[in-house]
């Protein structure tokens, strides 16, 4: 028998900035770093064979808080991948619940009818993850073994495991970043023992305490979408909208190695709401996009606390300024104690 305990990825860019983030790469947050090191410690006394995971940097990045500590390799799994969203992705989820509100609630609630251009259907999904459980308990008959996931590929995994139909897992509840799920594999059978646990996570650090969209009938939320006033080869300014109404700007212009973020503001009603996540998340979307492997913005003093959360580290100072830069490279981090 293979016990296999299948773990959801630690919070990523998608999830703190609100982005549909399927096969889009993408980096670990601050809060997911912190989210590792609980990991990392409810399997110090574990015993692993073998560490597995999709292939993508944030899944990978999750696995190191297993394999590092045990000395094992990493085997890189594509089929362990999270769903292709085609033409969803990088999107914000409330540009998408403009665009097509219905498609939406189908992607959470009936994944059986959702169809979107250029993605992978729920069922290719559901196959390639039953495919990948068979293989790693080929590979390692008898052994335990840790495999790093995403959220709905696992959701449409656990759910055809309990023989729920695509329309039935629509029901089915959805798993907090780090969370752990164990399989026993024997022969052809697949048991699940439990799943979805996060109690390794202290509330403080739990995604899904600071998100509402998973407890709503619809699973949407509200949210921001951005209207272009500006877009040129210097760069772009962006209006930030709550339902119709004027929420905030984000504007930058691209140097030669950053982004550099020259108004970023909510209006006083919206602050500390964490809209301003939403607005830092269209600053990297399009560092990315230009190549630019930095976020670079200039902060007073009383401001450069509220820039570390999303991984900003203060370079050096121009006068009472802190000059503050947030590198985007996929590169893997010190998981802390």
């Amino acid at each position: 028998m293979t016990t296999i305990y299948l773990i959801r990825h630690a919070e990523a860019e998608g999830n703190l900035f609100r982005v549909a983030h399927g096969q889009y790469n993408s980096t670990i947050t601050p809060r997911g770093y912190r989210q590792l090191g609980a990991l990392r410690r409810r399997f110090a006394d574990v015993p692993i064979d073998a560490v597995y995971g999709s292939d993508l940097f944030r899944t990978q990045t999750t696995a190191s808080a297993i394999y590092k500590p045990k000395g094992l390799a990493f085997h890189a799994m594509p089929l362990l991948r999270e769903v292709n969203l085609g033409a969803w992705e990088e999107m914000t989820w409330v540009e998408i619940e403009r665009m097509d509100h219905q498609m939406l609630v189908d992607f959470n609630k009936r994944p059986d009818l959702w169809r979107v251009d250029g993605a992978e259907p729920f069922a290719v999904v559901r196959d390639r993850m039953m495919e990948a459980i068979h293989q790693i308990a080929r590979e390692c008959p008898d052994a335990t073994v840790a495999a790093t996931s995403h959220g709905a590929a696992s959701r449409i995994l656990l759910g055809t495991l309990h023989g729920l139909s695509l329309r039935e897992i629509g029901e089915t509840r959805h798993g907090d970043n780090t969370s752990v799920s164990k399989l026993e594999v024997e022969g052809d059978r697949i048991r699940v023992i439990y799943e979805g646990d996060n109690s390794h996570v202290p509330p403080e650090l739990s995604t899904f305490r600071r998100q509402s969209w998973h407890k709503s009938s619809l699973a949407t939320e509200p949210g921001l979408w951005f209207r272009t006033l500006r877009d040129d080869e210097a760069g772009m300014d962006l209006e930030a909208v709550l339902e119709e109404e004027t929420a905030g700007r984000v504007a930058f212009t691209y140097a030669a190695d950053a982004l550099e973020l020259e108004d970023f503001r909510l209006t006083p009603a919206l602050r500390g709401q964490r809209y301003g996540a939403q607005l830092m998340g269209q600053a990297v979307k399009y560092a990315r996009r230009r190549g630019l492997e930095r976020v670079r913005l200039l902060c007073g003093p009383e401001l450069a606390d509220y820039f570390l959360q999303f991984g900003f580290a203060e370079t050096g100072r121009r006068g009472e300024d802190r000059v503050m830069e947030l590198d985007l490279r996929l590169i893997m981090r010190e998981i802390p104690d």
